[in-house]
């Protein structure tokens, strides 16, 4: 792989607060990078530590080739970042905070942020603090994107974006791999980033839990079943079939979460005389619900350990 970021046990700590603890993972050149977790996993602290904003309690980065910790000023030159908690000045329009950023980056074409400014409607004539937060998101996307940087790290880039600005941004990111380039994103939300990435890390409590492919995830999904009885059923029949979770139980309906064979449910099922069934296919929101409501199964873990290098 030719990777544009590694992080090898990457790890670090907030005196007994938890960060980021033995991070394994590589990002290739070219790839759409998907980097999924709730408020407080570690996303936040993991993008500072690329950006060399933290050092490293133990183990180490390497962003474009270089190690954040000594060549910070070097990388950022080549990676455009949008925060997750972006700070505009207030009191400055969206024209001037581009105009100072073509500045200090020595861009003289403004062709590219016209382009992105036309193509989101940003506003640029009043002052941010007059803004909604999609339109300073907006803003925000336009400084990250207009120097057509190697590497692209976004940190919740659509919060406050309407959904046709949220397919504008998508496509926008598409056409930036299929440049060449790399986007490292990050997000709470699922359904934001399985349209677009390559690959998928979920991190819990500071810890990887599984990197795959949209497709590998899709696989290892849970399906869900839902069946109809002419009578009351106790859930307890399902519940101790092995993979199965019992969703939703009133009377004679349930509702079941399934991984593995389906076989053991239809044999229980048909004992009590079902009077109706519907299968769905797998659920990736109930698949990335299920790493955070328990600990690794055997499979995530085989999942990690398969693609984490």
């Amino acid at each position: 792989m030719n990777s544009v970021i590694t992080a090898e046990g990457l790890t670090k700590s907030f005196g007994r607060d938890r960060g980021v603890d033995s991070l394994h993972f590589e990002v290739a050149k070219g790839e759409v990078f998907g980097f999924l977790g709730p408020n407080g996993a570690g996303k936040s602290t993991t993008i500072r530590l690329l950006l060399g904003l933290y050092h490293p309690t133990a183990g180490r980065t390497t962003v474009l080739g270089r190690d954040p910790m000594h060549d910070a000023p070097v990388i950022l030159r080549q990676t455009g970042y949008l925060p997750g908690d972006l700070a505009l000045h207030p009191r400055l329009t969206g024209r001037q905070h581009i105009d100072f950023a073509a500045h200090v980056r020595s861009i003289d074409d403004k062709t590219v942020p016209d382009a992105l400014v036309e193509r989101f409607n940003v506003i640029l004539d009043r002052p941010t603090r007059t803004l909604s937060k999609g339109n300073r998101q907006k803003i925000g996307i336009v400084l990250a994107f207009m120097h057509r940087p190697e590497l692209l790290i976004l940190d919740e880039p659509t919060s406050g974006l309407d959904p046709l600005m949220q397919s504008e941004f998508q496509q926008l990111v598409r056409e930036t791999v299929a440049d060449g380039r790399t986007v490292f994103l990050s997000s709470h939300e699922l359904d934001e980033v399985q349209r677009i990435v390559d690959r998928v890390a979920i991190i819990k409590e500071g810890q990887l839990v599984v990197i795959d492919t949209v497709e590998g995830l899709r696989k290892a999904a849970p399906r869900t079943i839902e069946f109809r009885f002419p009578t009351n059923v106790d859930p307890q029949l399902f519940a101790a079939i092995a993979g199965v979770r019992v969703l939703n139980a009133d009377g004679g309906h349930i509702a079941l979460s399934l991984h593995g064979p389906v076989a053991p449910v239809l044999r229980a099922a048909a004992d009590l005389d079902p009077i109706d069934i519907i299968a769905r296919p797998a659920d990736l929101d109930e698949l990335f619900l299920t790493y955070y409501r328990d600990e690794p199964s055997e499979g995530s873990r085989s999942l990690l350990e398969g693609h984490a290098g």
